[in-house]
């Protein structure tokens, strides 16, 4: 009797956690930010416009409940648009409709690789990657997506069709402009601009992109973008019309799109598959890992439940239409930052999704194009942005080789030859300070256990392609009340181990372990920055 009153009990708390006000108005406040997202990065990744809304409700109504992330919001990414748009263009030829059916079925074959991989307890995944080749990846990314979007926000057109062909034509785009077009997208991206660095009750109040589309609206209506016309601006003929607002159904089951599974063993599909799963895991788990660090609960990811949970989303969207999902980091931030205590936050942002795209679609369909395209420009420069160059030279010039490598050659090629040429840069610098090869994927310590204390002597070096192995014998230690690193016999450490050594004393302090390292003072800095790579002093 007594289990049973317990079990009710339990329930009610539950239910009521779940009904919270925090939690719905949170929701809310990420609805906002996130409709005019989804939409954007839907038609920039060559998708039909609600596509990305199917995610955000999807990632709400169903992910939500994996709760291997507390306060994390699963939605379409614009780190991901780069791979979804060479998806739908490499497997289309040509035709985009069948490039977007046929990347419906490389998502859902994704999907279920990020599920094997939570199965397989691979959430450790991204503290193998440099931090400089993945910061490198994000910034080419960020180019990628201004390249593409630039055209849209000026209504202009180009010839060009990869990102460094479209930047070099920016004189001509902005030569052939669509004036009103280009005055609605112009203003949207300077709202933006002026908005972020605002830190008043009202401007915290109203988010960004809320006030773009509060600003566009009257736009439209003064250009009359619903109604195909033309107009003339010193003798210069210009169209405008429906073709320049989001184009969404009225019936959202008749937006349901399946799969098309016929090409799926191709090689192109295989090496989709690969990077919609890799990166996207990536970016996901990294997100998870930064608003970990943001919870005011200081609660931690269960980050294999969380893969698993992204995954099975990825497989639910990639069966109606819908673009891959991550844990996202900016409506995720915006979450917390709103009050949201649980999971459940991300569930109601994924409900008022659904009723908005039911109940108001003739609204969404008045939105502009090229506001949506001046937030995406925005992303795309603050991934960008000439402080992510600063912060890697301040790291060190061997790890701003590595992040302007991975740009070079992502925006040359593809994000999964970027990130291999990155992770190259950094086994090559490995070696040549002095890790050798029997070292390279296994690190050397001793041992001592004294009591509650242990001390771990490492010895050779402390890397990136090491680091995991390293990882795991210090969580192995779990019964003890201190863990002593000491690195003063390495002959090298990289960034990235110090990096996730000072995230890993975090996670330990919450355990009530104390996680210190020691011995640096006999090593060589190769900067200021307090998590640069050390050298052994000769």
């Amino acid at each position: 009797m007594k289990k049973n009153a317990s079990d009710a009990s339990a329930a009610k708390a539950n239910a009521s956690s779940f009904l919270s006000k925090a939690d719905i108005m949170a929701g809310f406040s990420v609805f906002l930010i996130a409709l005019p997202l989804c939409l954007g990065i839907s038609l920039a990744s060559g998708f039909p416009s609600i596509a990305g809304v199917f995610t955000a409700i999807v990632g709400g109504l169903f992910v939500s409940f994996f709760k291997g992330s507390q306060l994390t919001i699963k939605g379409p990414a614009a780190g991901l648009i780069v791979i979804a748009l060479g998806a739908v263009e490499e497997l289309g030829q040509g035709d985009n409709f069948r490039g977007y059916t046929l990347t419906l079925a490389v998502i859902v074959a994704a999907g279920i690789v990020q599920i094997l991989m939570g199965l397989l307890k691979w959430g450790d995944l991204v503290d193998f990657f440099p931090a400089s080749a993945v910061h490198g990846m994000l910034a080419a990314i960020g180019i990628i997506i201004i390249a593409k979007q630039l055209p849209v926000m000026m209504g202009a057109t180009t010839q060009a069709k990869d990102p460094i062909g479209m930047l070099l034509h920016i004189p001509e785009m902005l030569e052939n402009l669509n004036p009103h077009i280009a005055i609605i997208g112009f203003s949207s991206l300077a709202l933006l601009i002026f908005w972020s660095g605002r830190k008043g009750k009202f401007f915290k109040a109203i988010p960004a992109p809320l006030a773009v589309l509060l600003l566009a609206f009257p736009l439209e209506i003064l250009y009359r973008l619903d109604v195909d016309h033309e107009y003339i601006i010193n003798g210069h003929i210009y169209h405008t019309g429906p073709d320049f607002l989001v184009n969404l159904p009225s019936n959202l089951l008749s937006a349901i799109q399946l799969p098309d599974f016929s090409q799926l063993i191709s090689s192109t599909s295989i090496k989709y598959i690969i990077m919609f799963a890799l990166v996207g895991s990536l970016e996901s788990l990294l997100s998870s890992k930064a608003i970990d660090l943001l919870d005011p609960q200081k609660r931690n990811s269960n980050m294999n439940r969380d893969l698993i949970g992204v995954g099975v989303g990825n497989s639910l969207v990639g069966m109606v239409g819908g673009l891959p999902m991550i844990s996202e980091i900016v409506r995720s931030s915006a979450n917390i930052n709103a009050g949201a205590k649980s999971y459940a936050s991300n569930f109601y942002h994924g409900l008022f999704l659904l009723i908005f795209v039911v109940f108001f679609p003739d609204l969404i369909h008045r939105i502009p194009l090229a506001a949506l395209a001046a937030m995406l420009v925005f992303t795309g420069f603050r991934l960008a942005s000439p402080k992510a160059f600063k912060h890697s030279w301040e790291i060190g010039k061997e790890q701003l080789l590595i992040f302007c490598t991975t740009i070079i050659v992502t925006l040359l090629t593809d994000l999964l030859l970027g990130i291999l040429a990155g992770i190259c840069i950094k086994l090559l610098q490995s070696l040549y300070h002095g890790i050798s090869l029997k070292d390279l994927f296994k690190a050397k310590y001793d041992l001592h256990k004294t009591g509650q204390k242990v001390r771990i002597e490492l010895k050779s070096g402390l890397v990136f392609t090491n680091y995991l192995g390293f990882q795991k014998l210090l969580r192995a230690q779990s019964e003890v009340e201190e863990i002593e690193v000491n690195l003063s016999r390495v002959n090298f450490v990289d960034h990235t181990s110090l990096h996730n050594l000072d995230r890993l004393k975090d996670v330990f302090s919450q355990k009530g372990i104390l996680l210190s390292v020691h011995g640096l003072d006999q090593l060589n800095p190769r900067s200021a920055h307090p998590f640069a790579a050390h050298k052994r002093k000769k």
